[in-house]
C-alpha cells in the first residue's frame, strides 16, 4: 500500500478508536442510512413496469398474472401508487388474500379504480 493511503487510514482510525462497540454499531447504522437514503428518495417517485412485476413476484404472485396486474394498474393510471400497494389495499377493503386479489385484478379492471 502507498503511504498516502495508509496515512488515510490511521487518520481515520484514530477518530473511531475511542468509540464503544455500541458506539461503533450506532455509527454504523446511522452511515448506512445516510448511504440509503438518496436512494429511498428515489424510489418514493420512480418506479417502471418491470420494477412492479417484481415487486409483484415476491408477494407471492406467478409471473402472468403480475404482468396483467401491473398492465391494469398502469392502465388505471396507479402505476405511481405501486402495483404491490394497489394489491395490498385491495386484500384489506374485500379481505381476500393477496394472490385473490392479483385475480380480481385481472377479472375485473374497474375494482381498483376506488381505492385511492
Amino acid at each position: 500500500m502507498s503511504s498516502d493511503r495508509i496515512a488515510r487510514f490511521e487518520e481515520r482510525q484514530s477518530k473511531l478508536k475511542h468509540l464503544s462497540d455500541e458506539e461503533l454499531k450506532d455509527r454504523f447504522w446511522s452511515l448506512c442510512e445516510e448511504l440509503v437514503q438518496p436512494i429511498v428518495e428515489l424510489s418514493k417517485t420512480h418506479t417502471s413496469p418491470s420494477i412492479e412485476r417484481s415487486v409483484l413476484l415476491r408477494m407471492g404472485i406467478d409471473s402472468i398474472t403480475a404482468h396483467g396486474v401491473v398492465d391494469r394498474v398502469y392502465e388505471a393510471g396507479l402505476l405511481g401508487k405501486g402495483a404491490g400497494h394497489v394489491v395490498l389495499k385491495l386484500s384489506q377493503k374485500t379481505g381476500m388474500g393477496i394472490r385473490e386479489s392479483a385475480a380480481a385484478i385481472l377479472e375485473n379492471k374497474e375494482i381498483i379504480l376506488d381505492l385511492f
